[in-house]
Protein backbone atom coordinates (compact mmCIF):
# COMPACT_ATOMS: atom_id res chain seq x y z
CA UNK A 1 0.00 0.00 0.00
CA UNK A 2 1.25 3.41 -0.69
CA UNK A 3 1.18 6.29 1.54
CA UNK A 4 1.52 9.70 0.95
CA UNK A 5 3.20 11.74 3.72
CA UNK A 6 2.82 14.75 2.75
CA UNK A 7 -0.42 14.23 4.98
CA UNK A 8 1.25 14.85 8.27
CA UNK A 9 1.10 18.33 6.93
CA UNK A 10 -2.46 18.42 8.25
CA UNK A 11 -2.05 17.38 12.03
CA UNK A 12 1.04 19.59 12.00
CA UNK A 13 -0.59 22.71 10.83
CA UNK A 14 -3.40 22.70 12.67
CA UNK A 15 -1.22 21.70 15.61
CA UNK A 16 0.39 24.87 15.12
CA UNK A 17 -2.65 26.84 15.14
CA UNK A 18 -3.98 25.58 17.93
CA UNK A 19 -0.34 26.32 20.01
CA UNK A 20 -0.97 30.12 18.72
CA UNK A 21 -4.53 30.04 19.69
CA UNK A 22 -3.85 28.41 23.15
CA UNK A 23 -1.21 30.98 23.98
CA UNK A 24 -3.63 34.12 22.57
CA UNK A 25 -6.03 32.74 24.71
CA UNK A 26 -3.22 32.53 27.83
CA UNK A 27 -2.09 35.74 27.44
CA UNK A 28 -5.33 37.08 26.87
CA UNK A 29 -5.27 38.58 23.31
CA UNK A 30 -8.16 38.83 21.20
CA UNK A 31 -6.34 37.47 18.30
CA UNK A 32 -9.16 34.57 17.13
CA UNK A 33 -12.34 34.82 15.90
CA UNK A 34 -14.04 31.78 15.85
CA UNK A 35 -16.20 31.99 12.52
CA UNK A 36 -13.25 33.50 10.37
CA UNK A 37 -11.32 30.99 11.51
CA UNK A 38 -13.44 28.36 10.96
CA UNK A 39 -13.80 30.09 7.17
CA UNK A 40 -9.86 30.28 6.95
CA UNK A 41 -9.49 26.65 7.62
CA UNK A 42 -12.63 25.84 4.97
CA UNK A 43 -10.69 28.00 2.12
CA UNK A 44 -7.55 25.26 3.50
CA UNK A 45 -9.55 22.54 3.30
CA UNK A 46 -10.84 23.15 -0.47
CA UNK A 47 -7.25 24.64 -1.86
CA UNK A 48 -5.81 21.01 -0.16
CA UNK A 49 -7.95 19.13 -2.02
CA UNK A 50 -8.00 20.90 -5.18
CA UNK A 51 -4.19 20.21 -5.07
CA UNK A 52 -4.07 16.53 -4.34
CA UNK A 53 -5.88 16.34 -7.74
CA UNK A 54 -4.60 19.25 -9.67
CA UNK A 55 -1.13 20.34 -8.64
CA UNK A 56 0.52 16.34 -8.64
CA UNK A 57 0.12 17.70 -12.50
CA UNK A 58 2.46 20.43 -12.36
CA UNK A 59 5.23 18.07 -11.92
CA UNK A 60 4.52 16.88 -15.56
CA UNK A 61 4.11 20.43 -17.10
CA UNK A 62 7.63 21.40 -15.45
CA UNK A 63 9.32 18.07 -16.89
CA UNK A 64 7.64 18.74 -20.29
CA UNK A 65 9.08 22.22 -20.13
CA UNK A 66 12.85 21.33 -19.03
CA UNK A 67 13.17 18.60 -21.72
CA UNK A 68 11.49 20.35 -24.88
CA UNK A 69 12.65 23.83 -23.78
CA UNK A 70 15.00 23.77 -21.56
CA UNK A 71 18.23 26.42 -22.40
CA UNK A 72 20.58 24.61 -20.08
CA UNK A 73 20.43 21.14 -18.11
CA UNK A 74 21.41 21.70 -14.77
CA UNK A 75 22.28 19.11 -12.03
CA UNK A 76 21.47 19.25 -8.17
CA UNK A 77 24.24 20.91 -6.16
CA UNK A 78 24.29 23.03 -3.10
CA UNK A 79 25.06 26.72 -5.39
CA UNK A 80 22.43 25.38 -7.33
CA UNK A 81 20.03 24.75 -4.61
CA UNK A 82 21.02 28.22 -3.62
CA UNK A 83 20.03 29.80 -7.06
CA UNK A 84 16.82 28.01 -7.43
CA UNK A 85 15.69 29.12 -3.96
CA UNK A 86 16.68 32.80 -5.09
CA UNK A 87 14.53 32.26 -8.86
CA UNK A 88 11.95 30.78 -6.94
CA UNK A 89 11.42 33.79 -4.43
CA UNK A 90 11.96 35.95 -6.86
CA UNK A 91 9.73 34.80 -9.19
CA UNK A 92 7.55 34.82 -6.35
CA UNK A 93 8.04 38.39 -5.61
CA UNK A 94 6.19 39.08 -9.35
CA UNK A 95 3.33 37.10 -9.23
CA UNK A 96 2.65 38.18 -5.73
CA UNK A 97 2.86 41.81 -6.91
CA UNK A 98 1.26 41.49 -9.95
CA UNK A 99 -1.33 39.71 -7.92
CA UNK A 100 -2.10 43.20 -6.40
CA UNK A 101 -1.77 45.15 -9.52
CA UNK A 102 -4.31 43.30 -12.06
CA UNK A 103 -7.35 42.55 -11.75
CA UNK A 104 -7.95 39.26 -13.24
CA UNK A 105 -4.70 37.97 -10.99
CA UNK A 106 -6.40 39.33 -7.96
CA UNK A 107 -9.08 37.71 -8.40
CA UNK A 108 -7.42 34.69 -7.88
CA UNK A 109 -5.42 36.17 -4.61
CA UNK A 110 -7.96 38.12 -3.15
CA UNK A 111 -9.37 35.17 -0.75
CA UNK A 112 -6.12 35.40 1.10
CA UNK A 113 -6.65 38.94 2.23
CA UNK A 114 -9.91 38.70 3.04
CA UNK A 115 -9.75 37.68 6.47
CA UNK A 116 -9.84 40.46 9.15
CA UNK A 117 -7.72 38.07 11.48
CA UNK A 118 -4.45 37.95 11.07
CA UNK A 119 -2.91 34.44 12.50
CA UNK A 120 -1.48 31.31 11.43
CA UNK A 121 -5.34 29.89 10.22
CA UNK A 122 -4.92 32.81 7.60
CA UNK A 123 -2.07 31.15 5.84
CA UNK A 124 -4.42 28.42 4.65
CA UNK A 125 -6.57 30.77 2.70
CA UNK A 126 -5.15 29.99 -0.47
CA UNK A 127 -6.86 28.79 -3.71
CA UNK A 128 -6.30 26.47 -6.34
CA UNK A 129 -6.73 29.79 -8.38
CA UNK A 130 -3.62 31.15 -6.69
CA UNK A 131 -1.79 27.97 -7.16
CA UNK A 132 -2.60 27.76 -11.28
CA UNK A 133 -1.54 31.70 -11.80
CA UNK A 134 1.45 31.19 -9.43
CA UNK A 135 2.70 28.00 -11.70
CA UNK A 136 2.56 30.47 -14.74
CA UNK A 137 4.86 32.16 -13.56
CA UNK A 138 7.08 28.76 -11.85
CA UNK A 139 6.71 27.67 -15.54
CA UNK A 140 10.30 30.15 -15.85
CA UNK A 141 11.91 27.73 -14.30
CA UNK A 142 12.14 24.66 -16.22
CA UNK A 143 12.75 26.75 -19.49
CA UNK A 144 16.13 28.05 -17.39
CA UNK A 145 17.36 24.51 -17.13
CA UNK A 146 15.93 23.34 -13.27
CA UNK A 147 14.54 19.80 -13.82
CA UNK A 148 11.26 18.92 -11.98
CA UNK A 149 12.41 17.20 -9.53
CA UNK A 150 14.51 20.23 -7.90
CA UNK A 151 11.66 22.74 -8.24
CA UNK A 152 9.32 20.39 -6.60
CA UNK A 153 11.12 19.93 -4.30
CA UNK A 154 12.42 23.15 -3.79
CA UNK A 155 8.39 24.73 -3.79
CA UNK A 156 7.27 22.42 -1.04
CA UNK A 157 10.08 23.57 0.77
CA UNK A 158 9.32 27.81 -0.37
CA UNK A 159 5.61 27.05 0.68
CA UNK A 160 6.47 26.07 4.42
CA UNK A 161 8.03 29.18 5.49
CA UNK A 162 4.88 31.41 4.52
CA UNK A 163 2.67 29.55 7.36
CA UNK A 164 4.94 31.20 10.06
CA UNK A 165 4.93 34.61 9.22
CA UNK A 166 1.11 34.95 9.86
CA UNK A 167 1.23 35.62 13.10
CA UNK A 168 0.62 38.68 15.60
CA UNK A 169 2.48 36.83 18.70
CA UNK A 170 6.20 37.17 17.25
CA UNK A 171 7.32 40.78 17.02
CA UNK A 172 10.66 42.30 15.10
CA UNK A 173 13.50 39.73 14.72
CA UNK A 174 16.10 42.20 14.92
CA UNK A 175 18.97 41.58 12.10
CA UNK A 176 16.95 39.02 10.24
CA UNK A 177 14.67 41.75 9.51
CA UNK A 178 17.04 42.75 6.69
CA UNK A 179 16.94 39.52 4.71
CA UNK A 180 14.21 37.52 5.51
CA UNK A 181 9.86 38.52 5.08
CA UNK A 182 9.06 38.42 8.99
CA UNK A 183 5.86 38.48 10.19
CA UNK A 184 6.29 42.12 11.29
CA UNK A 185 6.93 42.62 7.42
CA UNK A 186 3.90 40.34 6.47
CA UNK A 187 1.75 42.05 9.07
CA UNK A 188 2.12 45.25 7.34
CA UNK A 189 1.50 43.51 3.76
CA UNK A 190 -2.13 42.06 5.02
CA UNK A 191 -2.79 45.26 6.57
CA UNK A 192 -5.53 47.63 4.66
CA UNK A 193 -4.01 50.91 6.21
CA UNK A 194 -3.60 53.27 3.33
CA UNK A 195 0.34 53.60 4.47
CA UNK A 196 0.52 49.84 4.34
CA UNK A 197 -1.60 48.93 1.26
CA UNK A 198 0.72 47.45 -1.83
CA UNK A 199 3.91 46.42 0.32
CA UNK A 200 5.99 43.33 0.65
CA UNK A 201 5.47 41.70 -1.69
CA UNK A 202 8.08 39.55 -0.84
CA UNK A 203 7.80 34.98 0.08
CA UNK A 204 10.92 34.33 1.66
CA UNK A 205 13.36 37.12 0.98
CA UNK A 206 12.58 40.72 1.78
CA UNK A 207 15.50 41.85 -0.42
CA UNK A 208 13.50 42.21 -3.91
CA UNK A 209 11.09 44.49 -1.90
CA UNK A 210 13.95 46.80 -1.49
CA UNK A 211 15.22 46.74 -4.46
CA UNK A 212 12.06 47.45 -6.13
CA UNK A 213 10.63 50.01 -3.49
CA UNK A 214 7.54 47.92 -2.52
CA UNK A 215 9.38 47.82 1.07
CA UNK A 216 7.69 49.08 4.03
CA UNK A 217 8.10 48.43 7.73
CA UNK A 218 6.10 48.06 10.69
CA UNK A 219 5.25 51.34 12.32
CA UNK A 220 4.41 50.96 16.07
CA UNK A 221 2.51 54.36 15.86
CA UNK A 222 -0.05 52.61 13.69
CA UNK A 223 -2.78 50.59 14.66
CA UNK A 224 -2.89 48.34 12.30
CA UNK A 225 -6.48 47.13 10.60
CA UNK A 226 -6.69 44.03 8.49
CA UNK A 227 -8.49 42.69 5.47
CA UNK A 228 -9.63 44.43 2.26
CA UNK A 229 -10.53 48.05 2.22
CA UNK A 230 -13.73 47.29 1.54
CA UNK A 231 -14.55 44.15 3.37
CA UNK A 232 -16.43 41.08 2.71
CA UNK A 233 -18.68 40.66 5.69
CA UNK A 234 -19.72 37.11 4.47
CA UNK A 235 -18.69 33.64 5.42
CA UNK A 236 -20.30 32.17 2.06
CA UNK A 237 -17.81 29.58 0.78
CA UNK A 238 -18.57 30.47 -2.73
CA UNK A 239 -18.78 33.83 -2.88
CA UNK A 240 -15.24 34.52 -1.42
CA UNK A 241 -13.85 32.36 -3.76
CA UNK A 242 -15.84 33.72 -6.72
CA UNK A 243 -17.24 37.26 -5.68
CA UNK A 244 -14.31 39.42 -7.57
CA UNK A 245 -14.44 37.44 -10.71
CA UNK A 246 -18.59 38.14 -11.13
CA UNK A 247 -17.49 41.85 -10.35
CA UNK A 248 -14.89 41.59 -12.52
CA UNK A 249 -17.46 39.94 -15.95
CA UNK A 250 -20.22 42.16 -14.76
CA UNK A 251 -17.71 45.38 -14.94
CA UNK A 252 -16.31 43.98 -18.47
CA UNK A 253 -20.22 43.64 -19.68
CA UNK A 254 -21.17 47.11 -19.25
CA UNK A 255 -17.95 48.10 -21.28
CA UNK A 256 -18.86 48.43 -24.93
CA UNK A 257 -15.92 48.24 -26.88
CA UNK A 258 -13.05 45.48 -26.78
CA UNK A 259 -10.51 47.28 -25.47
CA UNK A 260 -12.31 48.63 -22.86
CA UNK A 261 -13.31 45.40 -21.67
CA UNK A 262 -9.33 44.49 -21.82
CA UNK A 263 -8.67 47.73 -19.70
CA UNK A 264 -11.32 46.63 -16.61
CA UNK A 265 -9.98 42.94 -16.30
CA UNK A 266 -6.37 43.68 -17.09
CA UNK A 267 -6.73 47.02 -14.90
CA UNK A 268 -5.32 47.75 -11.45
CA UNK A 269 -7.78 46.78 -8.60
CA UNK A 270 -7.50 50.32 -7.32
CA UNK A 271 -8.99 51.66 -10.07
CA UNK A 272 -12.43 49.41 -9.82
CA UNK A 273 -15.69 50.91 -9.22
CA UNK A 274 -15.84 49.32 -5.66
CA UNK A 275 -19.87 49.84 -6.24
CA UNK A 276 -20.03 46.90 -8.27
CA UNK A 277 -19.73 44.95 -5.65
CA UNK A 278 -23.57 45.59 -5.00
CA UNK A 279 -24.79 44.65 -8.42
CA UNK A 280 -23.19 41.04 -7.83
CA UNK A 281 -24.76 40.72 -4.33
CA UNK A 282 -27.65 41.73 -5.71
CA UNK A 283 -27.56 39.85 -8.87
CA UNK A 284 -26.75 36.80 -7.18
CA UNK A 285 -28.99 37.69 -3.78
CA UNK A 286 -25.93 37.49 -1.46
CA UNK A 287 -27.00 38.80 1.79
CA UNK A 288 -25.21 39.39 5.34
CA UNK A 289 -25.96 38.31 8.58
CA UNK A 290 -23.74 39.07 11.65
CA UNK A 291 -26.07 37.66 14.48
CA UNK A 292 -24.10 35.80 16.76
CA UNK A 293 -24.62 31.71 16.99
CA UNK A 294 -26.14 29.90 19.69
CA UNK A 295 -23.31 27.33 21.42
CA UNK A 296 -25.00 24.45 19.90
CA UNK A 297 -24.62 25.87 16.21
CA UNK A 298 -21.12 27.09 16.83
CA UNK A 299 -20.64 23.64 17.72
CA UNK A 300 -22.23 21.88 14.99
CA UNK A 301 -20.07 23.98 12.77
CA UNK A 302 -16.62 23.32 14.61
CA UNK A 303 -17.48 19.02 14.59
CA UNK A 304 -18.30 19.46 10.94
CA UNK A 305 -14.73 21.39 10.87
CA UNK A 306 -13.04 18.66 12.81
CA UNK A 307 -14.39 15.92 11.32
CA UNK A 308 -13.22 17.54 7.94
CA UNK A 309 -9.83 17.62 8.82
CA UNK A 310 -9.69 14.14 10.14
CA UNK A 311 -11.00 12.34 7.04
CA UNK A 312 -8.85 15.26 4.94
CA UNK A 313 -5.79 13.75 6.91
CA UNK A 314 -6.83 10.01 5.58
CA UNK A 315 -7.93 11.33 2.10
CA UNK A 316 -4.51 12.23 1.40
CA UNK A 317 -2.69 9.52 2.97
CA UNK A 318 -4.70 6.68 1.20
CA UNK A 319 -5.45 9.04 -2.01
CA UNK A 320 -3.02 6.99 -4.46
CA UNK A 321 -5.24 4.15 -3.37
CA UNK A 322 -8.77 5.10 -3.77
CA UNK A 323 -10.96 4.60 -6.77
CA UNK A 324 -11.82 7.07 -9.05
CA UNK A 325 -15.42 7.62 -8.07
CA UNK A 326 -14.66 7.53 -4.23
CA UNK A 327 -12.12 10.44 -4.63
CA UNK A 328 -14.86 12.31 -6.82
CA UNK A 329 -17.31 11.65 -4.42
CA UNK A 330 -15.20 13.00 -1.21
CA UNK A 331 -14.16 16.27 -3.19
CA UNK A 332 -17.76 16.52 -4.41
CA UNK A 333 -19.10 16.12 -0.16
CA UNK A 334 -16.61 18.21 1.49
CA UNK A 335 -16.95 20.87 -0.43
CA UNK A 336 -20.83 20.75 0.11
CA UNK A 337 -19.61 20.51 4.04
CA UNK A 338 -17.14 23.58 3.47
CA UNK A 339 -20.43 25.70 1.82
CA UNK A 340 -22.41 24.10 4.43
CA UNK A 341 -20.54 25.60 7.44
CA UNK A 342 -20.42 28.89 5.59
CA UNK A 343 -24.47 28.91 5.31
CA UNK A 344 -24.94 27.52 8.79
CA UNK A 345 -22.77 30.69 10.02
CA UNK A 346 -24.94 33.17 7.88
CA UNK A 347 -28.24 31.34 8.83
CA UNK A 348 -29.59 30.52 5.16
CA UNK A 349 -32.69 29.04 4.69
CA UNK A 350 -31.20 27.04 1.81
CA UNK A 351 -28.75 24.92 3.59
CA UNK A 352 -31.29 21.96 3.98
CA UNK A 353 -30.71 21.69 -0.04
CA UNK A 354 -26.75 21.73 0.42
CA UNK A 355 -26.99 18.61 3.40
CA UNK A 356 -29.46 16.86 0.74
CA UNK A 357 -26.84 16.87 -1.76
CA UNK A 358 -24.12 15.88 0.57
CA UNK A 359 -26.33 13.08 2.29
CA UNK A 360 -27.40 11.71 -1.09
CA UNK A 361 -23.38 12.25 -2.33
CA UNK A 362 -22.45 10.10 0.63
CA UNK A 363 -25.05 6.90 -0.38
CA UNK A 364 -23.75 7.02 -4.16
CA UNK A 365 -20.01 5.31 -3.20
CA UNK A 366 -21.93 2.39 -1.00
CA UNK A 367 -24.98 2.03 -3.29
CA UNK A 368 -22.50 1.77 -6.42
CA UNK A 369 -20.32 -0.54 -5.01
CA UNK A 370 -23.54 -2.67 -3.89
CA UNK A 371 -24.80 -2.50 -7.14
CA UNK A 372 -21.39 -4.32 -8.01
CA UNK A 373 -21.00 -6.83 -5.93
CA UNK A 374 -24.90 -8.05 -6.29
CA UNK A 375 -25.25 -7.26 -9.81
CA UNK A 376 -28.13 -5.69 -9.08
CA UNK A 377 -29.11 -2.34 -10.99
CA UNK A 378 -28.39 0.63 -9.49
CA UNK A 379 -30.59 3.32 -11.14
CA UNK A 380 -33.71 1.12 -9.96
CA UNK A 381 -32.01 1.62 -6.27
CA UNK A 382 -31.46 5.28 -6.90
CA UNK A 383 -34.47 6.06 -8.28
CA UNK A 384 -36.42 4.37 -5.69
CA UNK A 385 -34.52 6.28 -2.87
CA UNK A 386 -34.83 9.67 -5.00
CA UNK A 387 -38.83 9.13 -4.96
CA UNK A 388 -38.89 8.71 -1.37
CA UNK A 389 -36.55 11.42 -0.56
CA UNK A 390 -39.32 13.68 -2.83
CA UNK A 391 -42.31 12.31 -1.49
CA UNK A 392 -41.05 13.33 2.08
CA UNK A 393 -39.27 16.24 1.40
CA UNK A 394 -40.69 19.12 2.84
CA UNK A 395 -41.50 17.28 6.37
CA UNK A 396 -37.91 16.53 6.02
CA UNK A 397 -36.60 19.89 5.79
CA UNK A 398 -39.16 21.39 8.44
CA UNK A 399 -37.76 18.77 10.70
CA UNK A 400 -34.29 19.55 9.82
CA UNK A 401 -34.66 23.37 9.85
CA UNK A 402 -35.81 22.97 14.04
CA UNK A 403 -33.38 20.87 15.08
CA UNK A 404 -30.79 22.88 13.62
CA UNK A 405 -31.96 26.32 14.70
CA UNK A 406 -34.76 28.48 14.46
CA UNK A 407 -36.22 28.68 11.49
CA UNK A 408 -37.64 32.66 11.87
CA UNK A 409 -33.99 33.70 12.48
CA UNK A 410 -32.84 32.52 9.05
CA UNK A 411 -32.30 34.47 5.21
Amino acid sequence: MKLNILAFAVPLFVGLMLLEYFIAQKKKLPYFNLHSSIANISVGIGERLCDVLVTGSFYFVYDWLHKRFGIFHIKPGILLWVVLLLCTDFLWYWYHRLGHEVNLLWAAHVVHHQSEDYNFTVSARITVFQALARTCFWAVLPIIGFPAQMITVMLLIHGIYPFFIHTRLIGKLGILEYVFVTPSHHRVHHAANEQYLDKNYGDVFIIWDKLFGTFQKEEDSIETVYGLTKPLNTYNFLWQHFHFFIELALAAKAQKGFWDKMKIIFGRPEHFDPSIRKKAEAAFNVKHNNEILADPLNRYVKWQVILLLASLFFFILFESNLSIVFRISFVFTTLLTLVNCGAVMERKRWVFHVEFLRLLSLLIVPLYNFSLYFNSGLPIILAALIITIIAWYQTIQKRYLSLVYNRGAMR
